[in-house]
């Protein structure tokens, strides 16, 4: 993707201070790499979702899934929309995250894009089918998820909420989980290290529309 690799080399957001706290650091980058993506074109966004689901069909983790548990992308998050469209075709079964009362986490399968649809403002679309429980992570050959930055040692930078983190302690161990960024928010931890809190759940692979790239393993999932 000319375009994404191009818009890497004019900025990496790193707004960040010594002396801040992890949880204070995440809420500067993250406010930082939201206003960057929001810069990238329409057009951009959906070359580099077919790009995403092009290098995805190579990633054996993906490829050979059954069961694949990931997210309906908001417009400046790396697109899914494709990757959905895809394991729908080659058959394989899709979880997706539905937020229950009180942020309580759920999941549900993926029923094509038709039934999809956004049950609260600022949420993205989920499926209408029945919910499974949260637990249905465990079915889930592996996860794609959303992430807004990654570095090398597999530290991932979320939304802020904690959902994921909690999700993805319940999968079963030797799951893999693979986050989706553009190639601006791949960090080198020697020069620009992720902040991380104890609760962060490090990733074994990153996505960008360029390609995919293996993370240290990480410490196994504890239970529960």
């Amino acid at each position: 993707m000319r375009g994404d690799r191009k818009g890497s080399s004019l900025h990496q957001p790193y707004p960040l201070l010594a002396g801040m706290e992890p949880s204070e650091a995440k809420e500067e980058l993250r406010r930082a790499v939201r206003a960057h993506r929001a810069e990238r074109s329409p057009r951009l966004r959906e070359e580099a979702a077919v790009a995403f689901a092009d290098v995805l069909d190579t990633l054996p983790a993906v490829r050979d899934a059954q069961t694949v548990a990931t997210y309906v992308s908001r417009p400046t998050e790396p697109g899914t929309g494709e990757l959905l469209r895809r394991l729908e075709a080659r058959g394989a079964r899709v979880l997706l995250p539905v937020l229950g009362a009180g942020l309580a986490r759920d999941w549900a399968e993926y029923a094509g894009p038709d039934d999809l649809l956004e049950r609260a403002p600022g949420r993205p679309p989920e499926p209408s089918g029945p919910t499974l429980g949260a637990d249905a992570i465990t079915q889930a050959d592996v996860v794609v998820a959303p992430a807004l930055a990654v570095d090398n040692r597999g530290v991932r930078l979320g939304q802020g909420g904690g959902w994921y983190d909690r999700l993805l302690k319940m999968r079963r161990p030797d799951v893999p989980v693979v986050v989706l960024v553009f190639p601006e928010e791949v960090y080198d931890a020697a020069a620009r290290p992720l902040p991380q809190e104890d609760h962060d759940v490090t990733v074994h692979a990153l996505v960008t529309p360029a390609g995919w790239q293996p993370l240290p393993a990480p410490a196994p999932a504890p239970a529960g």
